[in-house]
């Protein structure tokens, strides 16, 4: 979970100022926040997470230790693939989380019958995606989204129109189901270079190899 802090303190010469971090991870900003305050120049310390939403360090220590033992720090990849001969898809998803201190990799795949298109594929593999969360008991938490369909990524984030009704459909249903569990999306477009094990299932998935594992991540992983 990334925050930032904004950290209003009064200086020698008795002004205020205010300062705001970089992005940082939320165990880090709690210790530079625990430095501020050691400064004894402190009049006001916010920390601020991605989705806006403004903690104290004390709301901060609480929630940390409430999430540690459901997945968190989470970041989904997805791609989606189409055979025109056949008219199947396939859906192809990684998500890395921690959970009790450890990090894990889950990896799965999905055959698609009654998609239209390649860009059909990526909306459905990305719906693959939120019910993997869902499955794995994500709720009320920022997760970030990669992907290189920045078709479906730019549409999500409201940032591209959406004028197909077939696309709109998965945007309302993916959407619904954001709002269900919480989740707090960010959203970032990548190389396909950079989505190749998604891209991987998703190809095996057409293929008929269907996958679905979840792996312990070492500190090399």
């Amino acid at each position: 979970m990334d925050v930032q802090i904004r950290w209003t303190y009064i200086t020698p010469k008795k002004q205020e100022a205010v300062l705001v971090s970089d992005w940082t991870d939320a165990k880090e900003a709690l210790m530079l926040a625990d430095d501020f305050e050691k400064t004894g120049r402190t009049k006001a310390l916010e920390i601020i997470d991605r989705g806006g939403t403004s903690w104290s360090k004390k709301e901060l220590q609480k929630l940390l230790k409430e999430i540690e033992s459901e997945p968190h720090d989470v970041v989904a990849y997805f791609d989606g693939g189409f055979d025109h001969e056949t008219a199947q898809g396939g859906a192809g998803a990684v998500v890395y989380y921690k959970q009790n201190d450890h990090r894990y990799r889950l990896r799965a795949n999905r055959r698609l019958g009654g998609i239209k298109s390649n860009n059909e594929a990526e909306y459905a593999a990305f719906w693959f995606v939120m019910q993997l969360l869902e499955e794995l008991g994500v709720r009320h938490l920022p997760v970030t989204f990669r992907g290189d369909s920045h078709v479906v990524l730019k549409q999500l984030s409201g940032d591209w129109p959406c004028f197909e009704d077939d696309y709109n459909a998965w945007l309302d249903r993916i959407e619904e189901k954001m709002r269900a569990l919480g989740i707090q999306p960010v959203y970032e477009p990548v190389s396909r270079k950079q989505n190749k094990e998604a891209d991987s299932l998703a190809r095996q998935a057409l293929d008929g190899q269907l996958i679905t594992g979840q792996t312990e991540l070492t500190e090399k992983g």
